[in-house]
């Protein structure tokens, strides 16, 4: 996320920590480098230009010129100025009314609504709500019926249009529907439009006129950059939206959208899509994402991802294991699952202070978690469970299995003595770090 921005940020802010002290001019060429990353990373040339003049407005103040620490005071005005400039604080959802409320998923075509719209219902469900989906998307053939999969893979109820219903007639008698049946909130799935398609919009108008929902939000792909602006310009101009969730957030280098969008529309960010699984939606928060940019790790989304991730029953089994050393290849299956809900490494370990503008140095290969649970699925529960018993013909075997090689066995099952080693270190109260450098060196 934002890699290349974050990498051309990183060696501009640089620029400053090169001089112990500022002079005026330092700041002026030190922020034409910023401002240089920032176009570079497709922001809006208005956005950037008032950001700069913020930034240099404060830096040239007393509290850069004459602090002893001018480099960290810098970066500190920084990252206060892209909190402010992506909205400040973050934006919940507006769900007061009468039940049940309604949410109107809106823009073009391809930007993943259906997709969000399953999503966010499944976002609400984990915070007690109960959502009904709808999809008024009659245009899209199959549109209907990916929604309906997608409601039953979140366990949400659907509603099912009948072929002579109208996108409006489908949306008033899903509501009805929710209102029988106890539900307190419709996610409405509207069909992909141009904002130029005139007929289109006007059918949007009209459902929000009708139904007048209580959240009106544009889903825009963060990989198209300005024309993502330009777009959600257009839709609040012409319909009157109320937040916008960017998605494919995880593919996009530049964050030219996310840094951009808020400044020119007035609408605030609400939600992020960060990858293809239903679960890969994160509610915005300007001061974590501003957090991230700058390479200083995000460490509240990380505790958050972990607790959705890991079940708090089965960590204190594990725990209790841990203690008797009795810490199978089974269990090591089960936290490489575990791991592999929260994200890519490389994206759990981008949330940990400091490592984020390291994360290219760090020596790990991703592939290696990928082989090492591969080996361990090839082996009987037996083998598991009992690492002992593994012989030169196991070896082999298992080898064939997992589609590697009878070293890469060797150097898991050395690995994990390794790490049964370190636990029994730890038991009699050995220094911790030690043995994590020691294992480190396997």
């Amino acid at each position: 996320m934002f890699e290349g921005l974050s990498q051309r940020l990183e060696a501009a802010l640089n620029k400053f920590k090169e001089k112990g002290k500022l002079t005026e001019e330092d700041i002026k060429k030190g922020l034409r480098e910023v401002r240089l990353a920032l176009l570079e990373g497709d922001v809006n040339y208005k956005v950037v230009k008032d950001f700069i003049s913020r930034v240099e407005k404060r830096a040239l103040s007393s509290e850069v010129v004459e602090s002893l620490t001018p480099f960290q005071q810098i970066v500190k005005i920084v990252y206060e100025e892209l909190v402010n400039t992506l909205g400040g604080e973050a934006k919940g959802l507006n769900l007061s009314g009468s039940k049940p409320v309604s949410i109107l998923l809106a823009g073009l075509q391809g930007s993943g609504k259906t997709t969000t719209a399953a999503k966010l219902a499944r976002f609400l469900k984990k915070k007690g709500h109960h959502p009904l989906l709808v999809s008024a998307d009659i245009y899209r053939p199959a549109a209907i019926e990916q929604l309906k999969v997608l409601a039953q893979r979140v366990e949400v109820p659907f509603y099912e249009p009948n072929s002579l219903e109208s996108p409006l007639e489908i949306v008033q008698r899903a509501l009805k529907k929710a209102k029988e049946e106890g539900r307190d909130i419709v996610i409405i799935d509207t069909a992909g439009r141009l904002h130029i398609d005139e007929t289109l919009m006007q059918e949007l108008v009209e459902i929000k006129e009708r139904v007048k929902p209580s959240e009106v939000l544009l889903v825009a792909d963060a990989m198209m950059g300005q024309d993502a602006v330009n777009v959600a310009k257009v839709f609040n101009e012409r319909v009157g939206i109320t937040g916008i969730i960017l998605t494919k957030i995880e593919g996009d280098a530049r964050g030219g959208a996310a840094l951009s969008i808020k400044e020119v529309t007035g609408c605030p960010i609400k939600f992020l899509g960060v990858g293809e699984k239903l679960e890969a939606l994160e509610v915005f928060y300007p001061e974590r994402l501003a957090s991230r940019i700058l390479g200083m790790g995000d460490v509240l989304t990380l505790i958050e991802k972990a607790q959705e991730a890991f079940d708090l029953k089965r960590a204190r089994e594990l725990e209790k294991k841990l203690k008797k050393l009795d810490f199978t290849l089974e269990d090591l299956r089960e936290q490489i699952q575990q791991m592999k809900k929260l994200g890519s490494i490389k994206d759990v370990l981008s949330l940990v202070p400091g490592i984020g503008k390291k994360i290219h140095e760090l020596p790990f290969d991703e592939k290696e978690l990928v082989k090492v649970e591969a080996i361990i699925n090839s082996m009987t529960k037996e083998e598991r469970n009992n690492p002992r018993i593994i012989n030169a013909s196991r070896k082999r075997r298992i080898a064939r299995g997992s589609g590697t090689t009878v070293q890469d066995v060797n150097k898991l099952l050395r690995s994990y003595d390794e790490m049964l080693k370190v636990f029994k270190q730890v038991k009699k109260g050995h220094r911790l770090e030690n043995f994590i450098r020691r294992f480190l060196r396997v």
